[in-house]
C-alpha cells in the first residue's frame, strides 16, 4: 500500500474509532486509556514536525529565492505569488460574507444561550494600529532569537533577505550557497522519515478530536457550523480547483491525489505551519513543482495566505452581529473585508490561530470582543477544515506560479 493510501486509511480509522468510543464507551477506563495513548502518539508526530519546521522553513526559502538566479524570474515569481494570494483570499472573504447573508447565521439564537461561555471571559483589546505595530515589532527581530523562539514570520522575513542577497550576488558566496542547498536536502530527508509515522499520527489526532468534542454546544451552533464548513469546502472543492484548472490545466483529481497527504495532515493537526514539511514533500515529489518555486511559495503562503481563516472570520463577524441584533452597513462590511485580509495575513499557522485575530475583526465594526468566547468551543472543530483549505490555497498557488514563471 502506498503511503498516500496508508494516510487516508489512518484518517478513516481515527474518525471511526473516535465515533465508536464517544458513543458506545464514554468515560470508560478503556476509552480514557486509548485517548491517553492517542495523545502521546499525536504529540510525538506533531513534535517531530515542529522539530524540523524552523530549519526547513529557513533553508527552503533561502534556497528557493537564491535559485531564482535571473532577476526577471524572481520578480515574476513575486508578482504572481502575491497576486494569487490576494485573489484567493478576496474570493474567500466574499464567499464567507455572501453565505452568512444568504443563510442569516445567528438569527433565531439568543445570547443567553452562551452566558456560561461569556461568564468570566475577558478578550484582550487590540486596535488595528496596535496590531500593526505589534506585527512589525515581532517581524524585525534578532534572527537568532527568532530561530530559537520559533517565530516563523520573523524567520521567513530574514530568510527572504538572505535569499535575495544570494540571488543578486551569489557568486561571491559559493560555499554558503552550497551549505544552504545541502541543509535543505538534509531537512527533506528528515521529512521523508517523519512521513512514515504520518498514518499513525493522523489517526491518533483525529480519534482524540472526535472523542473530545462537546455535542450539546455543537447542536446549538449547528447552523453556523454547517454554513461555515459547507462554504469553506465549496472554496476548497470548487473555487480553488477551478482556478488551478483555468491557469494550469491540471485536473482536480490529479491535484488531490498528489496533495492528499498534506491535506489530511492539515485536517488532523489544524496547523498549516506544522503541515509545511509534508506540503513541500507533496509539491516536489508528487505534483512535480520545482524546488525553487515550492520552497519559496509554500513557506510564505503558510504565513500570508489563509483562505479558510479569512472566510471563517468574515462569516463569524456577521454571525456575532446577528446574535447581538446589529445590522451592518455596506461600509462596515467593507471594513470587515479589509480587517479580515489584514488579520489573516497576521494569523500564525498554529491551531485556533483565527481566535488570535478574531477580536480585532469584531472590534473594527464595534462588535463586542467578548463574543469570541461563543466561538471558542466550536473553533477547534472548524479549524480542521479551514486549515486544510489554507494549505490547499498554498499548493494551488505553487502550481500556478510554477507554470507561469518559467
Amino acid at each position: 500500500m502506498s503511503l498516500n493510501n496508508k494516510i487516508l486509511l489512518g484518517a478513516i480509522l481515527g474518525l471511526l474509532l473516535g465515533y465508536v468510543l464517544r458513543n458506545y464507551a464514554p468515560d470508560s477506563t478503556l476509552t480514557n486509556s486509548i485517548v491517553y495513548g492517542a495523545s502521546l502518539v499525536g504529540s510525538l508526530f506533531i513534535g517531530l514536525l515542529k522539530m524540523v519546521l524552523i530549519p526547513l522553513v529557513f533553508s527552503s526559502i533561502v534556497v528557493g529565492v537564491a535559485n531564482l538566479r535571473a532577476h526577471q524570474q524572481m520578480h515574476r515569481v513575486w508578482q504572481i505569488t502575491l497576486l494569487c494570494f490576494a485573489a484567493t483570499t478576496s474570493l474567500a472573504i466574499i464567499l464567507g460574507l455572501g453565505a452568512a447573508h444568504l443563510f442569516e447565521t445567528g438569527k433565531g439564537l439568543s445570547l443567553h444561550l452562551f452566558e456560561a461561555n461569556l461568564q468570566g471571559f475577558e478578550a484582550s483589546q487590540l486596535s488595528t494600529a496596535e496590531f500593526l505595530q505589534s506585527l512589525v515589532k515581532n517581524v524585525f527581530v534578532n534572527p537568532f532569537t527568532a530561530l530559537s523562539q520559533g517565530n516563523i514570520l520573523a524567520v521567513v522575513v530574514f530568510a527572504l533577505f538572505i535569499g535575495v542577497a544570494l540571488a543578486v550576488n551569489g557568486q561571491a558566496y559559493p560555499k554558503l550557497h552550497a551549505l544552504f542547498n545541502e541543509g535543505f536536502a538534509l531537512c527533506m530527508q528528515l521529512v521523508n522519515w517523519i512521513m512514515q509515522l504520518a498514518p499513525f499520527g493522523i489517526m491518533a489526532l483525529l480519534l482524540k478530536l472526535v472523542v473530545a468534542e462537546n455535542s450539546a454546544l455543537l447542536s446549538t451552533l449547528a447552523q453556523f457550523m454547517a454554513v461555515v464548513t459547507g462554504t469553506t469546502l465549496f472554496h476548497g472543492l470548487v473555487t480553488l480547483p477551478l482556478l488551478l484548472w483555468l491557469f494550469t490545466r491540471v485536473s482536480p483529481l490529479q491535484f488531490w491525489r498528489g496533495a492528499r497527504p498534506a491535506l489530511l495532515t492539515a485536517f488532523a493537526t489544524s496547523s498549516s505551519a506544522a503541515t509545511l514539511p509534508i506540503t513541500l514533500n507533496c509539491l516536489q515529489n508528487d505534483l512535480k513543482v520545482s524546488p525553487q518555486v515550492s520552497g519559496f511559495v509554500a513557506p510564505l503562503g503558510a504565513q500570508l495566505n489563509m483562505d479558510g481563516t479569512a472566510l471563517y472570520e468574515a462569516a463569524a463577524a456577521l454571525f456575532v452581529a446577528n446574535l447581538v441584533g446589529l445590522d451592518l452597513s455596506l461600509g462596515q462590511e467593507l471594513i470587515i473585508c479589509l480587517t479580515v485580509m489584514l488579520a489573516s495575513i497576521g494569523a500564525p499557522g498554529i491551531p485556533s490561530a483565527g481566535m488570535v485575530t478574531m477580536v480585532m475583526v469584531l472590534q473594527s465594526v464595534g462588535l463586542p470582543a467578548e463574543a469570541v468566547a461563543i466561538l471558542l468551543p466550536i473553533d477547534r472543530l472548524l479549524d480542521t477544515v479551514r486549515t486544510m483549505v489554507n494549505v490547499e490555497g498554498d499548493m494551488v498557488t505553487s502550481l500556478i506560479v510554477d507554470k507561469h514563471s518559467a
